[in-house]
Parts: C-alpha cells; structure tokens; sequence
C-alpha cells in the first residue's frame, strides 16, 4: 500500500508518500481501506519531531479515518467486512489500509458521506470527552472555546448549543467569527482586537466562564484562570502556546476552580473504547438528525499531505482539512 512516511522530522516536505508492507488486523482489530483522513495538528507536532506515537501504534501520522472494512482480526464481533465505518486511531491514518481496534469504530452516519465521516471522530470524540465526559458542561452553562473555527472548535460549539449552553469564542479574523456565530456561537471575541477576559465577564456579568476548552496552554493559562466563574474548570488540550507558565494558586482556591490537562491519544484502549461508545449514544443522534455536522475546509490527494500541512500551519483554515487516497 501507499503511506505517507517521516523519514526525518522537519517541514511539511518532510511528508513522503512511499510504497509500505500492508498492515495486517492482529486480534481485536480490523483493517480499514481508508477513503479519507482528518488532519490535526497533532500531526504537524509529529512531523516536526515533537509528538512520537504511543508505543505499538502505527509511525505513520494520521488519527481518524473513514473507510470500508476489508478485514477482521480474531475475536472482532459486530463488524463486518464491507461495512462503512470512521475510527479513532492511534497513528496511520495516512495511508491506503490502517488496522483499528474494534472499539475505536463508528458507523458512518446517515445523511453523512463515507469521505466527510473522516472529518468527525477525532474532534467529536476529544470534545465530549474533555467538554461533557471531564468537564460535565450543564445546560444553562458558558463555554469559552478558544481557536473556535477550528475542527475541535466547529465542534465544541454545536455540541455545547445542542445541550443549552451559551458558547463564547476566540478567533483571528471576521471570516472565522462568522462562521462561529453561524454555528451558534453568541458572543464573539477577535482575540487580536479585544482582550478575552473582558469579553467574557462582560458576557457572564461579572460571573465568568464555566468551562473552558484551551488550545494554547501557557499563553494563556493566567487569563484563563481569571475568566474562570466560580467552581469553572479549564481544560487544556493544546500546547500552542508553550508549555511552563505560572499558576496562582490563590485565584484558584478562591474560585474553588479546576485546572485540566488531557490527551486523548495516549490513553488506552480501553478508555478510548469507552469515549467511543458515549459518543455513538449521544453525539450520532444528532449528526444523523441534521443538528450537528462536519465542517470540512478543504480536500487534498494523499500525495500533497504536504500542501495539506502548511494549509493547516497557515491557521486560515475553517473547519477540518481531510486526505483521500
């Protein structure tokens, strides 16, 4: 099969597509014949040396893909070859064939094409996971989601709509708040015009945020604290903006405030199996009933992953940039 390959770390020409032994499906698993892959930025921090795949997981970047079972591994029940599936992945998703652990699939959605499914699991999975699952985002609620055209972000605001929480966002430009407020974000902050904190207690009169869900890490880590309300709980998922900052502890002791840092990659299979699972029960009814959807930028051949990752780089994207085979 063909697979985009990291023969070095570097840029996005460091992405090489070569011809690579086929995968096949150990016990537990099934193989997948890939008809698209998401792109995340977790695969440009691989790329560039800085996020290895957890032990046992495929070296090829890539973690979600839609597909056809064209195999199945021992002791797999309740899939089938031919089936339409999206999945979770580890690592591998870059490729023509990737094996998954049964647990990590989903059924296509209905009303959702087999290319566009490829779009959904990795940030539907890690926003309920992190929003609902960790975070126990109510009803009647605030949501802060910074970087809220992003996949994650797209995401974040229409499952945090369809439950009656009010959603604020950050993002770069006119454009990109647009299509927030499209997706059912009210309030609306241009973070290089207008300071988030303000905004927000503005919003909140006084209160504060709820939840929020934190993309940059360091950079913000001291204003997320002070946008916080009492007994909120920020959620760290990303690192853009570096990794060491300081906390007060104060602040947070007085708000009876929560710090939280996740990944959903490294977790076991287990745990992933469980996400999985409280997805497809609550999130797939409303792909399926129109309510919630993919919001997909643009599409790239596997052979110009490269292209794909300086798309995503360039941070002018809307929504999720996919890879077809």
């Amino acid at each position: 099969m063909k697979a985009i390959t990291l023969p070095t770390p570097g840029d996005a020409d460091a992405l090489v597509l070569a011809e690579v032994p086929d995968p096949e499906p150990a016990a537990g698993e099934v193989r997948v014949k890939v008809a698209a892959a998401g792109v995340n930025r977790a695969d440009v921090m691989q790329r560039m040396g800085h996020y290895d795949p957890p032990p046992g997981a495929s070296a090829y970047p890539g973690l979600e893909v839609s597909g056809t079972i064209d195999a199945v591994g021992e002791g797999v029940d309740g899939w089938s070859v031919g089936d339409q599936v999206c999945a979770l992945l580890s690592g591998g998703g870059y490729a023509e064939l990737v094996c998954v652990p049964a647990g990590q699939l989903l059924p296509v959605p209905s009303g959702i094409s087999l290319a566009d499914a490829a779009a959904l699991p990795e940030v539907v999975n890690t926003v309920w996971s992190n929003v609902f699952m960790t975070a126990n985002l109510l009803p009647g609620q605030t949501l802060l989601v910074h970087g809220g055209s992003s996949g994650i972000g797209t995401m974040a605001i229409q499952l945090a709509r369809e439950v009656g929480a009010r959603v604020i966002v950050t993002a770069g430009s006119a454009a990109k708040l647009e299509a927030c407020r499209e997706l059912g974000a009210e309030v609306l902050v241009n973070y290089r015009e207008q300071d988030f904190v303000e905004e927000v207690k503005a919003a909140t009169g006084g209160a504060g945020a709820d939840v929020i869900l934190d993309n940059m890490g360091a950079k913000y880590l001291a204003r997320n604290v002070e946008a916080l309300a009492t007994n909120g709980r920020l959620v760290v998922i990303g690192l853009q903006g570096g990794t060491k900052a300081e906390l007060d502890l104060g602040l947070m002791l007085r708000k009876r405030a929560a710090v939280i840092a996740t990944s959903l990659r490294a977790r076991p299979a287990d745990e992933k199996a469980t996400i999985v699972a409280a997805v497809r029960e609550h999130v797939w009814p409303l792909v399926e009933a129109g309510r919630v959807r993919p919001v997909i930028h643009s599409r790239h051949a596997l052979a110009d992953a490269p292209a794909a990752h300086r798309e995503l780089e360039e941070s002018g994207h809307i929504g999720k940039i996919l890879l077809t085979p």
